[in-house]
């Protein structure tokens, strides 16, 4: 398979309400993780990492340009790869331990991690058998209700067990914009992990159903807006609750 080179390993894709949309485009949809970057007044905020096989801080300037907080919505391979690369990383207090030793199980790199996710393979000398995310504590333990300030932003944390058992969901209040993570994207969605549980889902989705959703940036797939995020929750707590 085609290496690609650590220069053209990434995709940054400038948004509305300063939010750069960074992806790994080599790797297929479904396990591609979106990573965010969110630029505030004082500092920035990212959210999500993606698999680690290419720096980010090397290869993504706008990840260093400023004081930045790197915040994990959950803790499998696809979204924290590069958070030990950052000083300031926080994660939910329930993956705080994984964060912190992640092994190739708790992290579901096994046994998703293979060549055949990859359209093209990282640049030597990755190799997919040998993968594994590097530990990274957290400078900071969030909690629901917790709330990250930018300076001229802040977000509150939302705390959406089901995926996993710390996922997490930033809502920004004055824009009503959703970083939503694993909880609910416009694709499928996975409740059936080591540490998922459907009562928690259930929960979760029914919580933020009540949020005033404009625009959600999930964790997998395109973003969407208020409408579509609305139908999606209540699609699936329909299909969970027959």
């Amino acid at each position: 398979m085609q290496r690609i080179r650590p220069e053209d390993w990434y995709s940054v894709r400038r948004l509305d309400d300063d939010v750069t949309y960074i992806s790994e485009p080599y790797i297929q949809e479904f396990y591609r993780c979106n990573i965010w970057h969110i630029r505030g007044r004082d500092r920035d905020m990212l959210v999500d990492s993606g698999m680690g096989v290419v720096s980010l801080r090397e290869w993504v300037p706008v990840v260093t340009e400023r004081e930045l907080i790197a915040v994990a919505s959950h803790t499998h391979f696809d979204h924290i790869g590069c958070h030990h690369e950052f000083e300031c990383r926080a994660v939910h207090s329930a993956e705080a331990d994984l964060l912190a030793n992640p092994t190739r199980e708790n992290t579901l790199a096994d046994p998703y991690v293979t060549d055949d996710i990859f359209d093209a393979l990282p640049p030597e000398p990755y190799c997919s058998k040998c993968y594994a995310v590097k530990r990274a504590p957290a400078t900071r333990i969030l909690e629901d209700g917790d709330v990250i300030d930018l300076g001229d932003r802040q977000f509150e944390v939302i705390h959406t067990p089901g995926h996993s058992p710390g996922g997490i969901a930033l809502y920004e209040k004055a824009t009503e914009i959703l970083f939503s993570g694993d909880i609910v994207y416009d694709g499928p969605l996975i409740e059936d992990t080591y540490h998922s549980d459907l009562g928690d889902y259930i929960a979760s989705m029914e919580r933020l159903l009540t949020l005033p959703v404009r625009l959600v940036h999930g964790g997998h797939f395109p973003s969407f807006g208020g409408d579509r995020y609305r139908q999606l929750i209540k699609g699936w707590l329909d299909e969970k609750q027959k």
